[in-house]
């Protein structure tokens, strides 16, 4: 296994990070741990979760499989999302992140946390709030470091300098979403995290499965699959024809080197040296064993080339495609048009 150091700190995590967000859903808890058990097998050190993930159920599970080799694991979890019913149980408050902390702490059962992620950004609480909060965790042992998922490359850059004014340590990692068909991070997201000295650990490399290739361009998907089984998510970001085309591209260059598109769909993100580490997140033990495989693929320029043919540097696989959670925000009309219809 491969170990790389993480921005600009002094820990080092494996290349592949095991991703939790399916564990205590449609992973139960012993298909969970037997993954857990064998990414340790395999020397991976490095474990991503959420304080959302079913509802929490997913760091109980982590918590409890990883107790006995805790020193061995560089735990991540997040949070920022949370349920609308109650205005002061999502976003990234100082009163949040103090209740937040404690409650992923008892689910996982540890007393402290190696990476806690900023899930999403929060408009409504300032930029100084957050991070002064997070010096404070930090100074009391909570966690030991915290990172970024999801935040533009401005608003790194904020944070980073938030951070040296109050003269505590900044982010060590951002996690982005980057994957073969979501190219639009290039532009200033990773070269932000690069000049600041962020590490790069995406999340969804297979673009929330549709470059598996499972999805066929026309054609339904399977009942059981993500998109099967109507995820708003996977259905607002990849269910594009583009993407699905694509998908069967990279399958027939694969098939041709002996490999599998899973393969090299995470050859290809890890093939940035702005990347430290990838998330995969599996469902099943034969799904993260194909992400392992990943791990052995030995990219080359031909693969690169291929890539950059199939969707530019820098854009989408759908000319013009925005995703509808993080809408261009650049723009103010001063005459705004007028409603279609």
């Amino acid at each position: 296994m491969q170990y790389e150091k993480l921005g600009h700190s002094g820990l080092f995590v494996s290349r592949l990070c095991l991703g939790t967000m399916m564990f205590g859903g449609t992973a139960d808890e012993t298909v969970s741990k037997a993954i857990i058990d064998h990414a340790l097998d395999q020397g991976i050190n490095f474990i991503d979760t959420a304080d959302i993930y079913n509802a929490g159920e997913s760091e109980r599970i982590v918590g409890r499989a990883i107790a006995a080799n805790r020193d061995k694991w560089v735990l991540a979890t997040k949070v920022g999302n949370g349920s609308d019913a109650w205005p002061n149980q999502k976003g990234l408050s100082r009163r949040r992140l103090i209740q937040a902390v404690e409650q992923s702490l008892q689910r996982l059962g540890t007393d402290y946390i190696d990476i806690y992620y900023l899930h999403r950004p929060d408009p409504a609480t300032p930029l100084v709030e957050t991070v002064r909060t997070l010096g404070d965790l930090v100074a009391q042992g909570k966690i030991r470091y915290y990172g970024l998922s999801n935040f533009s490359a401005w608003q790194v850059g904020e944070i980073v300098n938030i951070a040296k004014a109050l003269g505590i340590d900044g982010p060590i990692v951002s996690q982005p979403y980057y994957n073969a068909a979501n190219r639009m991070p290039e532009v200033e997201h990773l070269p932000a995290c690069a000049y600041h000295g962020l590490g790069v650990v995406p999340y969804s490399p297979l673009a929330r499965g549709v470059l598996t290739a499972k999805y066929l361009p026309g054609s339904q998907p399977e009942e059981g699959s993500r998109i099967g089984r109507g995820d708003k998510r996977a259905l607002q970001t990849e269910w594009r024809e583009e993407s699905l085309q694509l998908a069967q591209a990279l399958q027939e260059h694969a098939k041709k080197n002996g490999a599998s598109s899973i393969e090299l769909a995470i050859g290809w993100v890890l093939n940035n040296r702005i990347v430290t580490s990838v998330i995969g997140g599996p469902r099943t033990l034969e799904q993260w064993q194909g992400y392992l495989k990943g791990l052995a693929y030995r990219f080359t320029a031909e693969d690169e080339a291929l890539f950059d043919r199939l969707v530019p540097p820098g854009h989408p696989s759908t000319p013009g495609y925005t995703d509808p959670s993080y809408p261009v925000t650049g723009r103010v009309p001063r005459v705004a048009p007028h409603a279609a219809g």
